[in-house]
């Protein structure tokens, strides 16, 4: 028995929903970022006609302004693409007093779009990753210039833009698994190459640009593509229908997890428990974490947390779990009871290297004591794992705050 629960609206559902009731809506998005940005890129800000504003880009630093910027791009539906670095001179003017610099695209997004649209909300509800390929710059001098076909010689160089550069702004290609791209760059073997690369970030579940020459190559600069990746969201699998998965569930949809919860007593593993989870499963853990591996629904970005404190659950599933290249393995439990199961997995032919990967007893070493705090706790350590954190308070390390994803 499976129940499922639907998801809060993001930029992106509201950028549906309003072009799909025929109203335009400003777009922001970080396009690129150095130093000790506070988003990454893919970050995204909407502004609607009616002033109301959804997302964020910076976390306040210079959401007044781009506020203001969204409005006017609203109005004249020319893009502009603008940079924010470091305010040194006046502390109130605009900038990013953390240290960062980034770039971010504003555009009209108008429903004309519509079909690109619904293609790509078509695939986030079928669980499917899908890519929007916007052009975010245009640069006519950037173009390389072939001297062996140039117009003084009597030809077009195929490197040269045949349409103002301008014109070029704010195209989009979208792109979902196994249907035909939606849109157009401006040229077809633009449109090929930054297919090729953008399905390519895609796979890898990253946003980020790409630069070509005007007719896609690969060589110089022209134009710069920013890839949208709406990649699937990654998992994040708890078993054990206690207190503390209830509170696990809820940090994980936080922290952007598809978050289910499994267990095989029907009796407490119920919906109406577990509010934040995307999906409640009543089966015996080892046998349905075996089933989503042979469906290909479990990879490495997976997230498993074992919470049940019972052996005849916890071995068999921690013996699967192991053997696979998942994000991050954790067990609750006492010192006692990890001892237990690292010789009960020992006996059932794990390597040394594969029970090295387990986190038991589960969580980083915070004091906490409740559900909420245990489950800090643990998202913590997850956090730690995927970008390689020591864990350690930032006022005792040195060097960048943010690590490069």
């Amino acid at each position: 028995m499976t129940e499922r629960r639907q998801r809060v609206p993001d930029v992106f559902d509201e950028a549906h929903r309003r072009c799909r009731a025929g109203e335009p809506v400003a777009l922001a998005t970080v396009v690129a970022t150095w130093h000790s940005a506070p988003q990454p890129p893919g970050a995204t800000m909407l502004v609607a006609a009616d002033g109301t504003v959804t997302g964020s880009v910076s976390g306040g630093c210079v959401e007044a302004d781009l506020y203001e910027r969204a409005r006017r791009v609203l109005t004249t539906g020319a893009p502009e693409l603008i940079r924010y670095g470091i305010s040194d001179d006046d502390a109130y003017a605009v900038g990013l007093t953390c240290g960062g610099v980034l770039d971010v695209f504003v555009e009209r997004v108008d429903p004309g779009a519509l079909p690109g649209l619904n293609a790509v909300a078509a695939a986030r509800r079928a669980a499917q990753p899908a890519a929007v390929v916007t052009c975010v710059a245009a640069d006519a001098d950037g173009a390389p210039h072939d001297a062996g076909n140039s117009p003084a010689d009597g030809g077009d160089s195929p490197d040269r833009p045949q349409t103002d550069p301008a014109q070029r702004l704010g195209r989009r290609l979208v792109l979902t698994g196994g249907q035909s791209p939606i849109g157009s760059l401006g040229d077809d073997r633009l449109d090929d190459a930054a297919s090729a690369d953008a399905l390519g970030l895609l796979a890898a579940g990253h946003s980020g640009m790409l630069r070509y020459g005007y007719s896609g190559q690969r060589r110089g600069s022209g134009v710069s593509l920013f890839v949208t990746a709406y990649a699937t969201p990654p998992r994040m699998i708890v078993f054990g229908a206690i207190d503390f998965a209830a509170a696990v569930a809820r940090i994980g949809a936080f922290l952007g997890y598809r978050v289910t919860v499994c267990d095989a007593r029907p009796v407490f593993t119920t919906a109406r428990r577990f509010p934040e989870a995307d999906e409640v499963v009543v089966q015996w853990p080892h046998r349905y974490l075996r089933t989503e591996l042979d469906a290909g629904r479990v990879d490495e970005r997976t997230v498993v947390c074992v919470l049940t404190h019972d052996p005849r659950f916890d071995v068999p599933l921690l013996e699967l779990a192991l053997r696979h290249p998942l994000a991050y393995v954790g067990a609750m439990g006492s010192r006692r009871t990890h001892d237990d199961r690292l010789k009960l997995l020992g006996e059932a032919g794990l390597t040394e290297a594969q029970l090295a990967r387990l986190a038991s007893p589960i969580g980083l070493d915070l004091g906490g004591r409740t559900p909420e705090e245990t489950a800090v706790s643990v998202a913590a350590q997850i956090v730690a794992a995927r970008w390689g954190g020591t864990g350690r308070p930032l006022a005792a390390l040195d060097g960048p705050i943010h690590r490069p994803g």
